[in-house]
């Protein structure tokens, strides 16, 4: 991971999402071990599920951090757990970690995706009650982020019997309502390109504001100079996307994940909410 130690807060996520942001000093370095990866341009080894990986200290604390990239691990560059690998180790196994507690390894490994699922849910929701235009579904976006809340304190086994999916798509009809408020507010016709295959498109200076880019492939696109204010980029693919001097301020529910993917250089204008990424 490549964020910042952050102090893990016990309540709803509030306007700062601080949560809702990895704590890898607090975590039993879980997205290290639990999850698979295979040898490829983003990772120079692979590993089975629950393998942990080679670069992983007895500290939990990753031996190559400082130079993943240069070592052939930029996908763990831009993972993002939204936080909850430390949720998982310190409140669901109350600081019991895999290694002195090898019992509750597999169960450990088998709730990381479903609270990242929730976690990444509370981080959309959070974001939703900041936007002003979205005003007449904030009461529901408050009981949906409430409930999401209350899920994440689940013991493992509740966590793992969760129809994860289908609570995902209660709070999407939310996420789309919001999202259908927002680009409302931009003049004329907008775009619908989502889930378009736009790897590799052309899209240097285009106006974008209130496009609907939902689950659009944007591999290795050019998005120079683009305007994105108020576009949809849930699930947008970015990655290797030059978003050089583009405008991001006003688009809405983006991660910092997705900008880890992209390309992008100091003209890149940001939602304050995320950073400008090392490698730009």
């Amino acid at each position: 991971m490549s964020h910042p130690t952050q102090t893990p807060s016990s309540g709803p996520a509030a306007a700062d999402r601080t949560a809702l942001r990895a704590d890898c000093g607090n975590c039993f370095g879980l997205c290290c071990v639990a999850l698979p990866f295979a040898a490829s341009a983003d990772f120079a080894i692979g590993k089975g599920a629950g393998e942990p990986c080679r670069n992983l200290q007895s500290d939990f604390r990753c031996g190559i951090h400082s130079r993943l990239r240069e070592e052939g691990f930029k996908g763990c560059t831009v993972y993002d757990c939204f936080g909850a690998g430390q949720k998982v180790s310190q409140l669901t196994f109350e600081g019991r970690d895999w290694r002195r507690h090898p019992g509750t390894a597999s169960e450990m490994f088998a709730v990381l995706p479903t609270m990242r699922h929730l976690h990444e849910l509370l981080w959309y929701l959070t974001e939703a009650l900041t936007l002003p235009a979205a005003r007449p579904v904030h009461g529901a976006v408050r009981r949906a982020l409430r409930e999401t809340e209350r899920l994440t304190h689940g013991s493992a086994s509740e966590l793992m019997e969760l129809d994860v999916a289908a609570h995902r798509d209660q709070v999407n009809q939310l996420l789309l309502r919001t999202s259908e408020l927002i680009r409302a507010r931009i003049p004329g016709k907008k775009k619908n390109r989502r889930g378009a295959d736009l790897i590799g498109a052309d899209l240097r200076g285009a106006d974008l504001r209130g496009a609907n880019l939902r689950g659009a492939r944007l591999i290795a696109a050019d998005l120079t100079r683009a305007d994105l204010t108020a576009a949809d980029l849930i699930g947008a693919d970015f990655r290797d996307a030059d978003l050089s001097a583009a405008d991001l301020r006003g688009a809405i529910f983006l991660t910092q994940a997705q900008l880890a993917a992209a390309k992008g250089d100091a003209a890149t204008r940001l939602p304050p909410s995320l950073t400008r990424p090392a490698h730009w």
